[in-house]
């Protein structure tokens, strides 16, 4: 079977486009997991929302994992996009192909209400692809909602299972379940909102997308070390730009355009529908972005 997944920081990882046919943007993608790479990501997560990757063909999928396998040797955790076994498998072995043993599991979303029926299906892709499994229960992107008891019931009978991704609020609470029943490790992601409470309930780390992932870093990194206040000081520089990135229907175009003013992509292009971000916000972006940057320059990792 695979091994756990290491605690710490997976960052997830954008998908940059490039000029007014939104091309992926190889350059900016190199430049951008190598950044990760050299702030002490535990590993990346690639092809997750914050990637689009419903929005990328398979010819594109597999151009943005050949990328990332040739500019890091950070291990990866990858996502498939589908719910139904079937599509999942097939995206499953493009992975497999590309990534080989650099995978260390492959992100599969909660498809059922029923545990019998999520572990009925993860365990076939597992049985398929011969990949660990990252189960992820992130409602807001799949439309399934899954009771935390009955996601326990489904990871227990998942023996490949490697990691749960825990973004069904409040992230808290079932982070607390989760850590306390399952043998995996359990990680916090929704743009590191919740991270100091899920540290304190039990995660071991964050899988998230964030600008300055060099945040989320210094808080984990300050939980070993010294407790929650420790982590809580590490993260107040950061925290009313997490907030501000959190913004229902445009905090994708947000994080982009503020990844673009640190220099780590060309541009901030999303692809439709997802909304750019107005205009008007530009200036409280650069208000939020500049004390963070400032904590960086400090040294404050």
């Amino acid at each position: 079977m695979a091994d756990n997944l290491s605690s710490g920081v997976w960052g997830v990882v954008a998908t940059p486009f490039l000029g007014p046919s939104l091309e992926v943007d190889e350059t900016s993608l190199s430049r951008l997991v190598k950044h990760y790479e050299g702030i002490g990501a535990a590993g990346l997560t690639v092809l997750g929302v914050f990637g689009e990757a419903t929005r990328l063909s398979a010819d594109e999928r597999r151009t943005v994992l050949e990328v990332v396998v040739s500019s890091v040797e950070l291990p990866l955790v990858v996502g498939v996009t589908g719910l139904a076994t079937a599509p999942v498998i097939e995206e499953a072995r493009l992975v497999r192909e590309v990534v080989g043993d650099r995978l260390a599991g492959l992100m599969v979303q909660v498809n059922s209400p029923d545990p019998r029926v999520v572990a009925a299906h993860l365990n076939a892709v597992h049985d398929a692809t011969g990949a660990g499994i990252v189960v992820q229960d992130y409602p807001e992107a799949s439309k399934v909602a899954v009771r935390t008891a009955d996601l326990v019931s489904a990871v227990q009978a998942v023996p490949s299972a490697v990691g749960v991704k825990a973004e069904a609020p409040p992230t808290p609470a079932a982070v607390a379940v989760l850590t306390d029943r399952l043998d995996v490790p359990v990680f916090g992601g929704l743009g590191g909102l919740g991270l100091l409470d899920e540290l304190a309930a039990g995660a071991a780390g964050a899988m998230t997308g964030f600008s300055c992932p060099e945040g989320l870093v210094a808080c984990v990194d300050a939980w070993r070390g010294g407790g929650y206040d420790a982590a809580r000081e590490a993260y107040l520089p950061y925290l009313p730009l997490v907030n501000f990135e959190a913004q229902a229907g445009i905090g994708l175009a947000v994080r982009k355009e503020a990844i673009r003013r640190r220099g780590l992509v060309m541009e901030a292009g999303v692809r439709p529908p997802a909304a750019a971000m107005p205009e008007s916000l530009v200036p409280q972006l650069e208000r939020h972005l500049g004390p963070a940057l400032a904590a960086l320059q400090k040294g404050v990792r």
